[in-house]
């Protein structure tokens, strides 16, 4: 495990001129680890103008290959999901305290157009959007790569700057907000931050209604104690999965985000419900090529964690795949995002 924290890290901060040499390496070392490490299973319990940057990316992204992956999964009937936090996919930001508001550079834009045209998603749920045109760009810069996702819908919260977004081959038939938003918490009222996306999908005459949200992080704030507004938040998402669960049981329901807590704690545990009860929601146990399974990497604290879930209601359960999800860890996944996206299959 060292040898490999090490070897990320190398290879987050190694000089690019050593890139070649690195990734051979780290191919070796990978196959090594592949025969020796293992881990074990989760326990039970409109459109603005094409950006002219685009046709840079459309050659960065192999349009070839992404166009015969798409027809591969069209053919085999299978849905194929990506939840994924871009990082600040932002036109820009406001200033704060005289510092620069953050954006999404060029770079960091291409790598992840090229790491989702290259898994060939369906459906794509993304957290840390801007405005409506910045999720018109992705959409346009993912087009321009060969995949062609012309459906989306775009939502938030009481956070101004970071929303949701959803994209999708096939049409979104549904819409939904959910009606429980606001929390009480040491005598003062909240919204939660950066709201609850629900949007439902038919593919091949089957319902699928995705579920997304983007809970407090695990830094500081004025509101109040972080881990207590996450586990409110928490309450509020469960709350709309049960509200659509008990008018109907049998919905087959994606519920995905970035929790920004670990599998063991109160807000996961929330947001799966009771083992036991018919809402139980099962997260589907993705790893990445080292059979490592963490999703995020916080630079300042050097701490690596699974924070990010795609969970599925019982309905849902026996189509999820668990051979076929994976964690991505292509080599450029530290330039697009200090997340890694999580692709889950439907059969």
């Amino acid at each position: 495990m060292r040898l490999r924290a090490i070897s990320v890290r190398f290879q987050k901060h190694a000089p690019r001129f050593l890139g070649a040499v690195f990734c051979a390496f780290s191919l070796l070392l990978g196959a090594a680890c592949d025969k020796n490490d293992h881990t074990p299973d989760w326990v039970k319990p409109g459109n603005p103008p094409l950006p002219a940057a685009v046709a840079e990316t459309a050659v960065a992204a192999k349009v070839g290959e992404s166009v015969v992956k798409s027809a591969e999964s069209e053919a085999s009937n299978n849905l194929r999901f990506i939840a994924y936090n871009v990082e600040n996919w932002l036109t820009e930001e406001p200033k704060a305290d005289g510092k620069p508001g953050k954006t999404k550079q060029e770079s960091q834009k291409k790598a992840v157009v090229q790491m989702l045209a290259r898994h060939a998603p369906d459906v794509i749920g993304l957290c840390e959007i801007g405005t409506p045109a910045d999720l018109a760009e992705i959409q346009e810069r993912l087009k321009a790569a060969g995949l062609m996702l012309p459906h989306s819908h775009y939502t938030g919260g009481a956070d101004p700057i970071r929303h949701l977004g959803l994209l999708s081959r096939f049409p979104i038939t549904a819409t939904a907000r959910a009606t429980d938003t606001v929390f009480q918490l040491a005598g003062r009222t909240f919204a939660i931050n950066r709201g609850i996306l629900d949007a439902t999908i038919i593919a091949d005459h089957q319902s699928y209604r995705f579920i997304g949200a983007h809970l407090k992080s695990r830094r500081d704030s004025e509101q109040g104690d972080q881990e207590a507004i996450r586990q409110c938040e928490a309450r509020l998402l469960r709350r709309h999965v049960d509200t659509i669960l008990k008018n109907d049981a049998d919905t087959r329901l994606v519920v995905y985000g970035d929790f920004n807590d670990t599998r063991a704690t109160p807000t996961i545990r929330t947001i799966a419900g009771n083992y036991r009860d018919r809402g139980y929601l099962t997260a589907v146990p993705a790893k990445d090529s080292r059979h490592e399974t963490w999703t995020h990497y916080w630079a300042l604290n050097d701490i690596y964690s699974r924070i990010d879930f795609i969970m599925v209601s019982q309905a849902l359960r026996p189509e999820a795949d668990s051979s076929a999800a994976k964690i991505i860890d292509d080599a450029e996944w530290d330039e697009a995002s200090d997340h890694r996206a999580v692709l889950a299959t439907f059969k």
